[in-house]
C-alpha cells in the first residue's frame, strides 16, 4: 500500500457543504493508510467526521448572506489585513509539516476568489518546492456561473499554470459541468470524473416509525433556509392530515429557531438538523428542500420523492442548475423561490405524493474513493514528469561535461494575423531572448501582421503553405501540397507565396516552405527550388538523400495532443522524446545531425502547453549546453539572412 501525504484545503463560508464533501474525500484517502492533512478556513463545524484526518484550523472567516467578498472573523467583525496574514501564515506552515505528495485546492480557482491572496501565495510555495507535490483542484458537480469573462479567463490561466488536474465531483450524464461553465471543454483533457461523493458515514440506521410518511423539510445548516421554512409552516396548515418534520439548521440563532417552534401548527415537528437525516428521507413520504450537493445525494440514498426549492438569492444559480437537471430527468420536482408560496408548496406536495418514488440509481456515489484513486494516479504521474526532467538534466550534463553544445530551434505555425495569442507567443520569445520561425500562410497573412512584426527581433517568417487548404480525397490525411493535384499548380502556388511574403515581410521573410500538416508530394518537393525555396521544413527527422537545392531542417517535439483533441501531450512522453532526439545527438558525430527542433501552433495553446514550454526553454538554456539558432543559418546560401 502507498504511504501517501495528502493535503486538503478548503474554507466554507455559508454552510457546511464543502468541508462536509472534502472531509468525505480525506477520510477515504486516510482509509487506506495515507496521512491526510485538511486544512478548514471556515468556522468549525462539530457535526462533519473527521476520521483518520489531521485537521488543522486557520483562524477563520465566514460571509453574511450572499455576500461571498466580505469576509468576517466572527459576528459582526471584519476580518482585517492582520487576520489574513494569520491565515496565510498558518496555511504555509501547515503544508510545510504536512509535505503532501498531493495538494488538492476545493473550488478555488473557481471561486474563493476573495481569499485568491492565500491560495496564491501557498500555490507559488508549492511550485517553488524541488519535489513539488501534484496539485489538483476539487469542485462540485455545478458551479455557480461566472458573471464575466474575464474571470473564466483569469481560472483557465491560473489553472494552466499551478495545477496538473481538476477533480469533478459530479457525473457528466447527470449534469455535465458545461451546464455551469462557459468554457468547460477547455478543460477536458484536465478534468478527472470522481462520480458524486457522498458522507457514507452519516446515520442510516432504522430506529423504528420515526419520520415515518412525514414531510420532511430541510433547508441546510445555515440561515439561508429560513424562507422556506417559514413558507413550509404556512403549507402544513393547509395539510392538516399530513404530519411534518421542520429540521433548522444549526447556523440558525437560537432565538430564530425558537420562533419557528412557537409558530409552527400541531402537526409540525420543529427540530435541528439531525445526523440521521438520511435516515429520515428514507422513511419520509416525502421531502421539501434546498438543492445544495449534499442534500441532492442524501435525497439520492433515500430514492425519496423530493422538491427543490434551490438556493437563488445574490444571483446565485448553482442549485437552479441543479434541480433544472434533475427535474429534466424526472427525478424532482423545481418549485423556484420566486414562485413559493404556501399554496404553490402545498400544491406540489399533493401532486407529488400521487406519484411512484422515483429511481436515482442513475447516481452513483461512491465518489470519494474514485477520486482517492485518481489522486494516487496523479501523484504517480507527478513523480513519472518530475523523473522525465531528471533525465534531461543528466542528458544536458552530460553534453556539458563532453564539451558539446545541442542545438535547438523554434518554429510556429499557422500564423496570419495580430492575436493576443501571438503577442503571448512573441513576449514569451522576448523573455527567453530566442529566435523564431514563424510559419505564416501567405494567401491570408495581413499587413497587420507585418506591422506587428515590424519592431520585433529574432523573429524569421517562413512560408506556410499557400492557403492552408485541404485537397486530400476524403479519408486520406490531410494535405494541400499532396499527390493529389497537379505538380504544376501547386509549383505555382507555392511561389506566389513565396513573393507575397518577401512583398509584406521583405528581408524577414526566408526561402523556406513549410507544407500544411507536413506532408508534401515527393515531386513537388524536388523542384522546390524552381520556385525560389532553399529549405523545406516538416516533422520528424529528415531524410538521408537530398533534395535537389534545398536542405531540409525539420522539427521533433510538438506538445499538441491533435490526436487526443488538442492541449498538452503527456510531458513523460514528451520528455521521453526529447531524450532520445538529445541522446541521439551525442552520440552522432557532431554536426551530423539537424538541430533538434521544436514545434508549436500559437493559436490553440493553453496554460499547461505555454507551462511545458517555459520550463522547457528555460531548463535548455539553464543547462550551459543548449543554444536555439536561427532557421537562417542554415540556409545554403545567406542570401535568406537579415
Amino acid at each position: 500500500m502507498n504511504d501517501f501525504k495528502v493535503m486538503i484545503v478548503v474554507t466554507h463560508l455559508l454552510g457546511v457543504g464543502h468541508l462536509t464533501r472534502m472531509a468525505a474525500v480525506g477520510r477515504a484517502m486516510a482509509a487506506r493508510g495515507w496521512k491526510v492533512t485538511l486544512v478548514s478556513g471556515g468556522r468549525p463545524a462539530a457535526t462533519v467526521a473527521l476520521d483518520g484526518v489531521d485537521l488543522v484550523q486557520l483562524p477563520p472567516v465566514h460571509c453574511v448572506g450572499t455576500d461571498f467578498s466580505t469576509l468576517y472573523a466572527a459576528t459582526d467583525v471584519r476580518a482585517d489585513a492582520a487576520w489574513f496574514a494569520m491565515r496565510r501564515a498558518a496555511l504555509l506552515a501547515a503544508f510545510d509539516a504536512a509535505a503532501p505528495d498531493a495538494l488538492i485546492t476545493e473550488l478555488y480557482p473557481f471561486g474563493r476568489r476573495s481569499l485568491a491572496a492565500e491560495f496564491d501565495a501557498l500555490l507559488e510555495h508549492a511550485l517553488a518546492r524541488p519535489d513539488r507535490p501534484a496539485i489538483l483542484c476539487s469542485i462540485r458537480d455545478v458551479l455557480n456561473p461566472p458573471s464575466r469573462p474575464e474571470r473564466v479567463a483569469a481560472t483557465l490561466a491560473r489553472l494552466g499554470a499551478c495545477y496538473d488536474a481538476v477533480l469533478f465531483h459530479g457525473a457528466a450524464e447527470m449534469v455535465p459541468l458545461a451546464a455551469s461553465w462557459p468554457e468547460a471543454g477547455k478543460l477536458d483533457y484536465r478534468l478527472r470524473e470522481t462520480g458524486y461523493v457522498h458522507d457514507g458515514e452519516r446515520a442510516f440506521a432504522d430506529d423504528g416509525n420515526t419520520g415515518r410518511d412525514e414531510i420532511v423539510v430541510s433547508g441546510g445548516g445555515s440561515a439561508a433556509g429560513l424562507p422556506l421554512a417559514r413558507t413550509a409552516i404556512e403549507a402544513a396548515r393547509l395539510m392538516p392530515a399530513r404530519q411534518w418534520r421542520l429540521l433548522v439548521g444549526h447556523g440558525v440563532p437560537e432565538e430564530v429557531f425558537a420562533a419557528l417552534g412557537a409558530q409552527a401548527p400541531a402537526n409540525m415537528r420543529v427540530e435541528r438538523a439531525r445526523p440521521d437525516f438520511p435516515a429520515l428521507l428514507a422513511r419520509a413520504a416525502a421531502s421539501v428542500s434546498q438543492s445544495g450537493y449534499n442534500t441532492v445525494l442524501d435525497l439520492a440514498a433515500a430514492n425519496a420523492r423530493a422538491i427543490l426549492v434551490p438556493f437563488a438569492e445574490g444571483g446565485e444559480k448553482e442549485q437552479t442548475i441543479r434541480a433544472e437537471e434533475l427535474t429534466r430527468r424526472g427525478l424532482a420536482r423545481h418549485l423556484p423561490a420566486a414562485d413559493l408560496t404556501a399554496e404553490t408548496l402545498a400544491g406540489a406536495l399533493g401532486e407529488l405524493l400521487e406519484r411512484p418514488a422515483p429511481d436515482w440509481s442513475g447516481i452513483g456515489r461512491e465518489g470519494a474513493a474514485r477520486a482517492a484513486d485518481i489522486v494516487a494516479e496523479e501523484i504517480a504521474r507527478r513523480r513519472a514528469i518530475e523523473a522525465g526532467w531528471v533525465r534531461l538534466d543528466l542528458l544536458m550534463a552530460r553534453a556539458r561535461a563532453a564539451g558539446r553544445i545541442i542545438d535547438f530551434w523554434w518554429r510556429d505555425d499557422d500564423a496570419t494575423d495580430p492575436t493576443p495569442a501571438l503577442d503571448a507567443l512573441l513576449a514569451r520569445r522576448e523573455r527567453w531572448q530566442v529566435p523564431l520561425a514563424l510559419a505564416v500562410i501567405p494567401s491570408r497573412a495581413t499587413p497587420a501582421l507585418a506591422e506587428r512584426l515590424a519592431g520585433e527581433t529574432g523573429i524569421d517568417v517562413l512560408a506556410h503553405g499557400w492557403a492552408h487548404a485541404n485537397h486530400a480525397p476524403a479519408g486520406v490525411k490531410k494535405a494541400e501540397f499532396g499527390p493529389h493535384r497537379s505538380t504544376e499548380a501547386m509549383l505555382a502556388e507555392a511561389q506566389a507565396g513565396h513573393q507575397r511574403l518577401a512583398e509584406l515581410f521583405g528581408p524577414r521573410a526566408l526561402p523556406v516552405f513549410v507544407p500544411p500538416w507536413n506532408r508534401i508530394d515527393p515531386a513537388l518537393a524536388g523542384r522546390h527550388s524552381e520556385a525560389g525555396y532553399r529549405l523545406l521544413s516538416t516533422y520528424q527527422r529528415r531524410p538521408a538523400h537530398a533534395l535537389p537545392g534545398l536542405v531540409a531542417v525539420n522539427a521533433h517535439l510538438d506538445p499538441i495532443d491533435w490526436h487526443g483533441g488538442g492541449g498538452l501531450v503527456d510531458e513523460t512522453v514528451l520528455l521521453d522524446r526529447l531524450g532520445r532526439l538529445v541522446e541521439e545527438e551525442l552520440d552522432a558525430p557532431p554536426g551530423t545531425l539537424e538541430p533538434i527542433g521544436l514545434l508549436t501552433h500559437h493559436l490553440v495553446h493553453d496554460g499547461w502547453i505555454d507551462r511545458f514550454l517555459d520550463g522547457l526553454i528555460g531548463r535548455l538554456l539553464g543547462s550551459g549546453a543548449a543554444r536555439f539558432r536561427s532557421l537562417a543559418e542554415f540556409l545554403p546560401t545567406q542570401e535568406g539572412r537579415r
